[in-house]
């Protein structure tokens, strides 16, 4: 197998030839980092390349397979990204912050402790936007990230360096996190499979959940069974927290083989009151709504409820985790530096009713969803943007400009409801990924990935690779 072609193989088959002794981890990590060494300047997808500890690992690891492999755990020796708003022990963790560049976490985020115990390598930390605040990932004093697909347009964000490199083939898989479409987003802008889990999914150890529920870790994979595995890795209750699911049965890799019967879906294209999805995007639901109508299931649109009324408790709770951090303003770039001066006017009175109002959206909205299997919805309303085109608007108007873009997705980060989203394998003229989500009633991630899985095997996006990913 070619080097190209061994970076852009599925990471459960990667684990195979690892398994049977066919490539070593050493191999694998090398050949990444050789990849990231030539690439990650042009894609700007890492802040922190960790080299000398993937290496050590990955010969560790590669001593290892000497002995007996029937218990090593799912992802022996394959090679993963951490976002950097998710500590690594003894490694840099800035959030986007460059005064925080330097700052060495002390231990392992919960979610990268699961990692490390799946037998991962870890090659190193991802960009993201700053506090993971904005669908795009330009934070002063960092380069962008770029997409692979076309260097002048945004990857998204805030896992947008995750999705740069995943769609590179930087990584095997990335690990991610969703507070208002921070994995769909970068998983429609790149052309990958995003998973936000359901809330009490995935836990917040040991720090704790800061947003309300809204938020979650999650995969990114360029195919359904990669970012399904990885899901189950990241899964499961840990002691103390404040909510949680059951474990899955069957694992959420096996209901990418699961079958399905007919299925009731919703789609709708417009949200009111922020009006239609651009055609592209329309068209992108309504060709995944062809596909499924001939594989025998009710499609049926939806009028989705008026979201007007969660735009605000929304902004609240979101801009309050600046506040909560205790972060000084003048670090800050000028939109984060806003919200900022906007929550510090947020009494415990007006936060909490934010809470509240969040709730209540949510109870009909899940209400809402209730008649249906699943929903098919855009994942954005339009592609994605030139890196750097919403720069000198006032903050005002860039919040406006977010608001109106990534709409499909938070109001699903405010009931709790899973989603993924999955590319058509389509583009734009700029030659950026089309895509759509597919959200579920509560809990119901399987029944989500057992039917990307078949709209994958329908239409087999992961065989494109973006041109500079495979110049030699």
């Amino acid at each position: 197998m070619n080097p190209i072609d061994l970076a852009f193989t599925p990471a459960l088959e990667q684990a195979r030839l690892i398994r049977s002794k066919q490539i070593s981890p050493v191999e694998l990590t090398e050949l990444y980092l050789d990849r990231i060494e030539q690439l990650n300047p042009k894609v700007g997808s890492y802040y922190r390349i960790m080299a000398e500890s993937a290496i050590a690992d990955a010969k560790a690891k590669t001593e290892q397979l000497a002995g007996d492999v029937s218990e090593f755990p799912a992802f022996f020796g394959v090679p993963i990204s951490i976002k950097d708003l998710n500590p690594v022990a003894g490694e840099p963790c800035s959030y986007g912050i460059k005064a925080a560049k330097n700052r060495i976490a002390e231990e392992d985020d919960g979610v990268v402790a699961k990692i490390k115990q799946a037998g991962f390598v870890i090659l190193g930390k991802t960009a993201t936007s700053q506090m993971g605040s904005f669908p795009y990932t330009e934070p002063p004093g960092f380069p962008p990230a770029r997409n692979p697909w076309n260097l002048d347009y945004t990857p998204g964000g805030s896992s947008g360096g995750a999705a740069s490199a995943l769609a590179a083939g930087l990584c095997s898989v990335a690990q991610g996190s969703d507070g208002g479409g921070s994995i769909r987003g970068p998983a429609f802008c790149c052309g990958l499979v995003g998973i936000k889990p359901a809330r009490g999914r995935v836990s917040h150890a040991p720090v704790g959940d800061r947003l309300g529920g809204l938020a979650t870790n999650g995969p990114l994979g360029r195919t359904v069974a990669d970012a399904a595995a990885l899901l189950d890795v990241m899964a499961g209750y840990v002691s103390g927290d404040p909510y949680w699911l059951p474990d899955p049965d069957p694992s959420f890799l096996a209901s990418t083989q699961q079958p399905l019967g007919q299925l009731k879906i919703g789609f709708a294209t417009t949200l009111p009151p922020l009006g239609e999805a651009t055609p592209l995007c329309k068209q992108a639901v309504l060709d995944t709504l062809a596909l499924l109508e001939a594989m025998g299931h009710i499609v049926d649109e939806v009028a989705l409820p008026n979201l007007e009324p969660l735009i605000e408790p929304f902004t609240t709770l979101w801009q309050c985790v600046l506040a909560e951090a205790n972060i000084p303003g003048f670090v800050l770039e000028k939109v984060n530096r806003w919200l900022l001066s906007r929550a510090r006017r947020v009494d415990s009175g007006a936060y909490q009713r934010a809470i509240s109002q969040t709730q209540v959206i949510s109870r009909k909205l899940v209400a809402f969803c209730e008649p249906y299997d699943l929903l098919v919805l855009p994942t954005y309303m339009h592609p994605s943007i030139r890196i750097g085109e919403w720069a000198k608007l006032r903050p005002a108007k860039t919040l406006e400009n977010i608001i109106q873009w990534i709409a499909p997705c938070p109001p699903f980060n405010a009931s709790g409801q899973p989603a993924i989203a999955i590319p058509t394998g389509k583009f734009d003229a700029n030659g950026t990924p089309l895509g759509v989500q597919l959200v579920g009633r509560p809990a119901s991630e399987a029944l989500l990935i057992t039917l990307a899985a078949q709209l994958e095997e329908a239409r087999p996006w992961r065989l494109k690779r973006p041109d500079i990913a495979t110049q030699r």
